[in-house]
């Protein structure tokens, strides 16, 4: 699905007018972020939107952290595809197992060292459990998506 398609079905359920006025801008610029652009295409109507331009963002940075915020603010989170095969399958079979085993590690490690200075987490220690957390559940859902994509699977 296209960022237009995705705005649009968003904006229907609300109400353009309701989101151009929650959003402080005018329904016309909203419902030409619903339509499709082209910056090459001088006879497309639509604008470029806000989901284009994060997309933009994250390309050009070649950094997720936009995309795992936004994520987040969507009550979520952001796991980045896995590799679609695996060209030494032994060892990255071996080698994402013992980093799953890592990661559980850390976040143990992160846990017990909060806890351990004066029996409570503080919400900075928190920040950094958290942080640890969201590190390991991408990397499980990363090497669990793998399985599900058979990449770890020889063609006997």
């Amino acid at each position: 699905m296209r960022s237009h398609e995705v705005l649009k079905q968003a904006a229907d359920e609300v109400g353009v007018k309701a989101l151009a006025a929650e959003l402080k801008l005018s329904t016309a610029l909203v419902y030409k972020w619903c339509q499709p652009s082209d910056p090459n295409d001088p006879d497309t109507s639509g604008a470029r939107n806000p989901l284009d331009r994060l997309a933009e963002i994250v390309r050009f940075t070649n950094d997720t952290r936009v995309a795992s915020w936004l994520c987040h603010e969507a009550g979520g989170f952001f796991v980045a595809n896995p590799p679609e095969s695996a060209t030494d399958l032994p060892t990255e079979l071996l080698n994402n197992t013992q980093r799953l085993v890592k990661e559980f590690s850390q976040f143990l490690l992160t846990v017990t060292r909060s806890i351990e200075d004066d029996g409570m987490i503080e919400p900075d220690e928190a920040e950094r459990i958290r942080d640890r957390w969201e590190l390991f559940k991408n990397t499980v859902e990363s090497f669990t998506v793998a399985c599900e994509r058979g990449v770890y699977h020889t063609d006997k």
